[in-house]
């Protein structure tokens, strides 16, 4: 509840967003979240952690029908993912704002637990670190982004499973172009499928 709370003013504040806000949010008083986080630091971890996991977004993958078009199915799963990647890395970019780099925070006092209400919050999922729930959501994506393809293994250039890590790359990779350009995803699509030399999109 406190996560779910503080991530759209984390979005909105970056990580100059105050407790008090997360806690007028949440409906709970600012000393709850005390209770549930060593500190603001553990917080934002928590919501760091929130924005990797992927269960929503396997969810809508998988529920992509196999017998519609592969460019359907590739258009469908390019949005849904297109969606996740940029809620993840403006959560990721607000929280690094700080100089922060998303990673498990130093408890404020030596031995202060820092698991009390952790798993409650963070999920069901044990959470290593940004970097390891970063692969491991990667991971899962990109075998929901195979079982996309195989239908159609047989008429394809490449293996499935390096097709799937180009077009998830195709997605992911607009960081640093100029003027930060957004390709569309039909273009995505159509480039991944039929490539850039000669003749007409099919």
């Amino acid at each position: 509840m406190i996560v779910a709370a503080a991530l759209p003013l984390l979005l909105e504040h970056g990580a100059a967003v105050s407790t008090l806000q997360i806690a007028k949010a949440a409906g709970i008083g600012e000393a709850t979240i005390f209770r549930a986080f060593t500190d603001k630091d553990e917080l934002l971890n928590a919501c760091v952690a929130a924005a990797l996991r992927n269960d929503h977004v396997l969810a809508e993958l998988d529920a992509v029908p196999l017998d519609q078009p592969l460019a359907a199915r590739l258009t469908e799963a390019a949005t849904t993912l297109r969606a996740y990647l940029e809620r993840m890395g403006a959560v990721i970019g607000a929280v690094h704002s700080a100089g922060r780099r998303g990673g498990p925070a130093e408890p404020r006092e030596a031995g202060t637990p820092r698991t009390a209400a952790k798993p409650r919050e963070a999920g069901a999922h044990h959470d290593p670190g940004a970097a390891d729930g970063r692969a491991d959501a990667t991971e899962r994506t990109r075998r929901a982004v195979i079982r996309l393809l195989e239908p159609d293994r047989a008429t394809l250039r490449l293996p499935v499973d390096e097709l799937a890590v180009i077009f998830l790359g195709m997605l992911s990779g607009r960081r640093g172009v100029p003027g930060d350009a957004e390709l569309p995803i039909g273009t995505v699509v159509d480039v991944f499928l039929h490539g850039v030399a000669g003749g007409e999109a099919r």
